[in-house]
């Protein structure tokens, strides 16, 4: 599978993903990223605190990168190979833009992780296997009960 418009869609939705790194040796290391988008077929993510994933990332460039929308019980995991982006590079102004975009001037942007997408693959929740002829609204439903949120009025 590769970025189509359904997996745009999910990644720009989501409001946190995974970045799985290892390092030279191949020791894993998982962190969460608040600050990411689709630049092309690529996905960056700003690099604001993770010294760890840069450091993983110049030692051993394959990601893997996890995006789940939790009410869904869905998502993707897409694995890639990463470069690190700095100010600079030509390219940082064009890859920063998105992100900048979305940290406003809370969160200085050290550099940029770009993710070459490689791979894609659908991502479930167990429940959605085990269970799978529950209706996705009942599924939602329960999820929302199940967290204590209430679910946002449709516009319009």
């Amino acid at each position: 599978m590769e970025m189509t418009e359904p997996v745009r869609a999910a990644v720009q939705s989501a409001v946190l993903c995974w970045l799985a790194t290892a390092d030279a040796d191949g020791r894993p290391s998982v962190s969460p990223k608040e600050i990411f988008a689709v630049v092309g077929d690529d996905i960056v993510i700003a690099h604001i605190a993770s010294p760890r994933s840069v450091r993983n990332i110049a030692g051993n460039p394959q990601v893997c990168l996890s995006v789940l929308d939790v009410f869904e019980q869905r998502g993707y995991r897409i694995a890639g190979r990463a470069s690190v982006v700095t100010p600079d590079h030509d390219a940082f102004p064009t890859v920063v833009a998105p992100l900048r975009e979305l940290a406003g001037a809370a969160f200085p942007i050290k550099a940029v992780i770009r993710v070459a997408v490689q791979d894609v693959e659908r991502l479930s929740a167990p429940s959605l296997w085990m269970y799978p002829d529950v209706d996705p609204a009942q599924r939602r439903a329960g999820v929302l009960e199940a967290y204590g949120v209430v679910d946002a009025p449709s516009p319009g």
